[in-house]
């Protein structure tokens, strides 16, 4: 039943129990005070180059750490030695644990930090500082700040621990100054050390399943078989993957260059998310290049209605072209024109998407030049454009649609100027209201911000940061058009103010023309009854209408037209009422006539060669009031003359 020995085979035993045991516990002795010795170095190791270790490099440890998935396999050996790799982890987490509370315990006995002096920062300005000792410095600033009460230095203000942490990160991280002082009013000290380090790390490649053409688990299948590494982006997106590893270049893959998927950063999603394009509608993507929001929204949309894409770029307008090729999207108009006119050009869109172009401040770990390039007028001048193309993007919006309505405003940086500043502005100059963005997860925008005081509903918007989402800095606010009316400033206000000392001039030249008329009226009235009594009848009745007239502009033109036609007397003295200029030009002939009139030197042939002269004069001057809108007197100043003229009447 055993198994059956070969006598012919000599099969060599080793030795007996006995001597096993002797041999066993002699060489067990030396493996012994072997590991002890080598377990003393490793540890002695370990520590010093943990020490010599900067932060950025512990946190690209932490991450490959985190990022590296085991593969699986149904062996024993290959059981064994993940039970191997689990127990060697679990040691060396162990190990930087006691190494950090033995670091920390070195540092309570430390004494107190304190300020370098004068002498010290004119050293430091000569001398190239070691980025160890300027990083111990930047925590132990850090740890003063945040109880300040308790370890600040006797004698020693808030600002000079928050200039020296300021000259101390830009030196580290290699920021301007300007960069590093906003970053320092936006976020708290803490988080702030946390941000500039996630700067510094590259974020994890994401990829977008294109739903036109395959499902995300068939195309996950297909990558894993070519050597790809990679899990599920997370349980907010049901189309993104994130790739860790991959064998094969990710961008030249057959699935690739097939159209099934596109290669898109994760806080690229959230705006198509928030924007939720249904089917049929109309959709605008006023900044479109490269082409990754349009194609997700035309996948949404699942190839139905109409999007039109939009840059002002033309060069940047062919990746788009590419992608909508690539990924088999039909529903899509190409167009170049400048956002800010293109409601000129096309509006009516049931949703608009707009990628405002920004200062970067979100992708600093895509492109470092944004450490150093940018100051205050580049975010100003951003924030002024994004302030233009929002209001052509709310007026590109249809407000009756049924379904939609609806603009998303984003932007790639963290600025209050480029976000909550540009939606407060576009709340005031529309009728637009905030709604949620549909999205659970992001921290909320800035109500107040410094001294600054937004509206309320900017609470709705999201934030994203690198730091806490693992993802691009990003902002995103959802908006809702009310009506397409554009609400029109009370500017009545304005030109009273700025126009009030040129009114009071012209009113007072009024008043002494028509003082000076009546002064002389009264005596070609005595003369006229002999020849015309029905005449001055008439215009007397006229005069006593104008004047109870209470519309300045067309019972004065009314008025012109009655008189030209019966009498020439009441004209000359109304010219000057509806116009300045024409009053000063009408002066002098009046004054001239008059005198006429009472020496009798005037003939019947010359009054009529006058009255037809007078006529065309006052064709001419009428024209020259229609062209001249803004000489024309306003109600308030023809209710004063009225008054003015009243009292003298009744005086004299």
């Amino acid at each position: 039943m055993g198994r059956k020995l070969d006598p012919t085979i000599k099969v060599k035993r080793g030795p007996g129990r006995k001597a096993r045991k002797q041999k066993g516990a002699e060489t067990e002795l030396t493996k012994f005070f072997l590991s002890i010795r080598s377990v003393a170095i490793s540890l002695l190791l370990s520590y010093y180059l943990h020490c010599q270790l900067l932060p950025i490099e512990k946190a690209a440890r932490k991450q490959k750490k985190q990022t590296s998935v085991k593969p699986e396999s149904d062996d024993d050996d290959d059981e064994e030695e993940e039970e191997e790799d689990d127990d060697e982890e679990k040691e060396d987490l162990k190990e930087d644990e006691d190494e950090e509370d033995t670091v920390q315990a070195n540092f309570d006995e430390t004494e107190q930090f304190k300020l370098p002096g004068a002498a010290d920062r004119a050293k430091e300005g000569l001398l190239q500082m070691d980025l160890q000792t300027i990083h111990q410095r930047i925590r132990d600033n850090v740890d003063v700040l945040s109880h300040f009460t308790e370890k600040r230095e006797e004698g020693k203000e808030r600002s000079e621990y928050l200039s020296l942490l300021r000259s101390d990160l830009c030196t580290y991280y290699s920021y301007n100054e300007f960069l590093i002082s906003k970053l320092m009013d936006l976020f708290p000290l803490s988080e702030l050390i946390d941000f500039l380090e996630a700067n510094e790390i590259q974020r994890p490649v994401t990829i977008r399943t294109n739903t036109l053409k395959t499902r995300r688990r068939d195309l996950a299948q297909a990558l894993i078989n070519r050597g790809v590494n990679l899990d599920p982006l997370g349980k907010w997106s049901k189309v993104g993957l994130v790739i860790y590893d991959s064998s094969v270049p990710i961008g030249a893959t057959p699935e690739y260059l097939s159209g099934q998927y596109m290669l898109q950063g994760a806080s690229s999603f959230l705006p198509v998310m928030a924007l939720s394009p249904q089917e049929g509608e109309s959709v605008l993507d006023m900044s479109a290049a490269p082409g990754g929001k349009t194609t997700y929204m035309a996948q949404l949309m699942r190839n139905t209605g109409m999007i039109v894409a939009n840059d002002a770029n033309a060069d940047r307008l062919k990746s788009v072209v590419g992608n909508i090729h690539r990924l088999g999207v039909t529903n899509a108009v190409i167009c170049n024109y400048d956002g800010r006119q293109f409601p000129k050009v096309m509006g009516g869109f049931d949703r608009v998407l707009l990628d405002a172009p920004c200062s970067g401040t979100g992708v600093i770990s895509k492109d470092p030049g944004v450490k150093t390039s940018k100051d205050e007028a580049d975010i100003l001048r951003s924030a002024h454009l994004q302030k233009e193309l929002i209001l052509s993007a709310i007026d590109s919006v249809n407000a009756d649609s049924p379904t939609g309505g609806y603009l998303v405003y984003c932007t790639c940086s963290i600025m209050v100027e480029e976000n909550e500043w540009v939606v407060d502005y576009a709340l005031k100059k529309r009728n637009v209201k905030l709604v949620p963005t549909g999205l659970d997860f992001g921290n909320e925008g800035f109500i107040r911000f410094k001294e600054r005081r937004f509206h309320p509903s900017l609470k709705l918007s999201r934030r994203f940061y690198p730091h806490s989402q693992n993802m691009d800095g990003f902002f995103v606010a959802k908006l809702k058009k009310l009506s397409n009316t554009i609400p029109t400033a009370p500017k009545e206000t304005g030109v009273s103010i700025n126009y009030s000392s040129e009114d009071e001039v012209e009113s007072t030249k009024t008043e002494t023309a028509a003082s000076s008329e009546q002064i002389q009226k009264p005596e070609s009235k005595q003369r006229k009854p002999s020849s015309t009594p029905e005449k001055s009848n008439m215009g007397k009745k006229q005069k006593l209408k104008q004047k109870k007239s209470e519309p300045p502009i067309i019972r004065k033109k009314a008025g012109v037209k009655s008189e030209n036609k019966k009498s020439d007397g009441p004209k000359k003295a109304k010219i000057p009422k509806l116009d300045g200029e024409a009053s000063k030009k009408s002066k002098k002939p009046d004054i001239k006539q008059k005198v006429k009139e009472l020496n009798g030197d005037s003939t019947k042939e010359e009054k009529k060669e006058k009255s037809q002269l007078e006529k065309k004069k006052n064709k001419m001057e009428r024209k020259k009031l229609l062209k001249k809108n803004i000489n024309r007197m306003g109600k308030n100043k023809f209710r004063k003359l009225k008054n003015v003229l009243g009292q003298q009447e009744s005086g004299q």
